[in-house]
């Protein structure tokens, strides 16, 4: 996620970051200087996170499609389906709220690979012979709430490992990883289910964590707490007393701060361009496909996403992007209105790989808004804005499904992406006025 301009930084003073501190994205005025992808490969940490990433993330597609058409070809519930694809999704926000802080308290390395070993487990569970369905999807809630923590800890790790322009090229890494790795897992994942089964691919699922861990543990350098090596007093530590004052400080900062308020909700905007994924095993049944056409129906948006991010942090000025960011927030909603036209299955993967590709706006976002967060609640604001993009996807799947029990999915994902770069349009017009 991120922030918006540069200019409010130190807004109102809420960011607490004191003029004196090191910033981790390089200088506040005139060019940064370019970095390249060569440079950023050749930091030992950040390779390390980037392996890891690929791993897990790549698991989890597998596992999740695994579910969700478990479900689907169980009940023929388009909302039952989408109910099982947001518990993997919505409990982020839960886990966010209550688990994020760990990260700013205890050291994050330790946190990731706790985290990994847990997900591991209960993934392990979930490929047990005769597991309940029910119960699968409640350990599938589980992992997702175990997965707030590790998400923020390793965010968070970034800005300590990247300086300057590196850091949005490595986010751009970072985002295109995600992006192709659930494009593979997406992809595969409906025809190695059918051939292998569901129990095959959860126990892969499970091996990924296993390999995070290892690797995390391995390779990357264990740090002390936030908090506990502050450079300047005027950089915000973690807030004194229980994790309920924690939340509350970090609530009060993302929300407070118009230089992480305006980049949060534009990165909020996800929950309407990836309704698509909520309602794809019926739309790829209206649209004449089987387990593979949802595949590519979950896929083509990754695919477009992954390679706007490749393209948006290598041809576009860093001075640009902050300029592009709202423009193109709206755009990766506004494509899907094309859906009302019903169009069939190769048009339709076009759309969304074209909506994928205005995914790249993230990239300003992520960027802006580390560039104003404080170190010591770096994990918190992090797991507050992933969690709450993270719900918002999870709600409008849920009522994208019970509106595709009625209407043709085509129709639920125009409305979708209508409103959606009408509340981009409306995030414009408040960030000008807040300017």
């Amino acid at each position: 996620m991120a922030q918006s301009r540069r200019e409010a930084q130190i807004t109102s003073g809420k960011s607490r970051i004191s003029p004196d501190a090191p910033n981790p994205l390089g200088p506040a005025g005139g060019a940064e200087p370019r970095a390249t992808f060569g440079e950023v490969f050749r930091i030992g940490e950040f390779r390390a996170l980037w392996i890891a990433q690929v791993l897990s993330v790549a698991g989890d597609q597998l596992a999740r499609v695994a579910i969700t058409l478990l479900v689907f070809d169980r009940t023929h519930s388009a909302l039952l389906a989408a109910v099982a694809f947001a518990a993997s999704v919505i409990p982020t926000f839960a886990g966010a709220l209550l688990l994020s802080g760990l990260a700013d308290r205890w050291p994050r390395r330790r946190v990731m690979i706790g985290c990994d070993l847990g997900r591991a487990g209960l993934v392990g569970l979930m490929a047990v012979p005769g597991m309940p369905l029910a119960v699968q999807v409640c350990l599938l809630v589980l992992v997702t709430l175990v997965s707030a923590p590790f998400s923020s800890a390793r965010a968070a790790l970034y800005p300590d490992i990247l300086a300057g322009d590196r850091y949005v090229l490595g986010t751009a890494v970072t985002l295109t990883t995600l992006q192709f790795a659930q494009v593979l897992g997406f992809a595969v994942g409906g025809a190695a289910v059918g051939f292998f089964g569901v129990r095959t691919a959860l126990l892969a699922d499970a091996a990924t964590f296993i390999l995070s861990a290892v690797i995390t543990r391995l390779w990357v350098l264990a740090r002390p707490p936030a908090g506990a090596s502050l450079p300047h007093p005027d950089q915000a530590a973690t807030p004194p007393g229980g994790a309920g004052r924690q939340l509350r400080a970090g609530i009060r900062l993302v929300l407070g701060t118009p230089a992480l308020r305006t980049p949060m909700l534009l990165g909020w905007l996800a929950a309407f361009y990836n309704v698509p994924e909520g309602v794809a095993a019926p739309l790829g049944h209206d649209l004449g496909g089987g387990p593979a056409a949802v595949g590519l129906i979950l896929a083509a948006g990754a695919f477009g996403a992954s390679l706007g991010a490749v393209l948006f942090s290598r041809l576009v000025e860093p001075e640009r992007r902050l300029r592009w960011m709202s423009p193109l927030a709206a755009m990766s909603c506004g494509v899907l209105v094309l859906f009302v036209f019903q169009p069939p299955l190769p048009a339709a993967l076009l759309v969304l790989v074209t909506g994928g590709l205005f995914d790249c706006y993230q990239l300003a976002a992520n960027a802006a808004f580390v560039r104003a967060v404080p170190d010591g609640q770096r994990s918190q604001a992090f797991g507050l804005a992933q969690g709450g993009m993270s719900l918002g996807q999870g709600v409008a799947m849920i009522l994208a499904g019970a509106a595709a029990q009625r209407f043709a999915p085509s129709l639920v994902i125009a409305i979708s992406g209508a409103v959606g770069a009408a509340v981009a349009v409306l995030i414009a017009l408040l960030r000008s006025r807040t300017s």
